[in-house]
């Protein structure tokens, strides 16, 4: 499994432990877990160009072009951990996205190996959403269905406490999932076709859902291999 290289977009909905199973799996498969949040907080608290640029437009309550997220995703895909691969979450948000992906990655003639799916179902995003806590200090995330409930964060040696956040309101979040299925679908269709994309059922346990997750991504490599490295172009005639 180490001599892979992987290149894994990772898609769910707002959730569906999206976020838990991508950091199972960096850690399993030794390659970066690259979240879209995570970067950008870097670039912005490093003064990057790209983070003074991209904060120039929040500032005006503008959205960040997509040149400018493109800008920070290459850069970090050019960095020595991503040597054998990453896996990355929260991007691409839209197929421009994804079309700027393949080109980035042509640069150095690599392609996306596999997009695992996790669906949830809307109740079930509502119910996880509801419940969910964020801790002060680290900022890491629990949920008070499954697993249960905890008084204060137990990462690593943190023990700061637990709030709900303000948008974790069950309106706001069902605008969230509309907005994630909204984008999400076309995304979904522009990889099936390059035969990427594999379901995997949100709903079960977290140690099932990874399993599933390591058959998809090595499957996913199986099958590039014999697709070769034509395919992001063969997909693009097909849209």
């Amino acid at each position: 499994m180490n001599s892979q290289w992987y290149g894994i977009v990772l898609l769910g909905g707002p959730g569906s432990g999206k976020g838990t199973q991508a950091v199972l799996l960096a850690s399993t498969l030794n390659i970066p877990h690259i979240s879209t949040g995570d970067l950008f907080r870097s670039n912005l608290k490093q003064g990057t160009p790209l983070g003074i640029l991209a904060k120039s437009y929040m500032d005006r309550g503008e959205l960040v072009p997509d040149e400018v997220t493109v800008g920070m995703v290459r850069e970090r895909l050019n960095q020595p951990d991503c040597a054998r691969g990453f896996i990355l979450d929260g991007f691409p948000r839209n197929v421009a996205q994804a079309k700027a992906l393949d080109a980035v990655l042509a640069e150095t003639g690599k392609a996306i190996s596999s997009v695992p799916y996790l669906h949830v179902s809307d109740a079930v995003l509502l119910e996880r959403l509801s419940n969910r806590w964020t801790c002060r200090a680290c900022g890491a995330v629990f949920n008070k269905v499954t697993p249960p409930p905890r008084e204060g964060c137990k990462k690593e040696k943190c023990d700061g406490e637990l709030y709900r956040r303000p948008d974790d309101e069950p309106e706001t979040q069902k605008n969230r999932i509309r907005v994630y299925e909204k984008q999400t679908a076309p995304l979904i269709i522009f990889y099936a076709k390059r035969g990427l994309i594999n379901e995997i059922s949100g709903e079960q346990p977290v140690e099932h859902v990874q399993l599933d997750m390591l058959r998809a991504v090595n499957l996913g490599m199986q099958d590039a291999s014999s697709r070769g490295k034509a395919t992001p172009a063969a997909a693009d005639e097909a849209c």
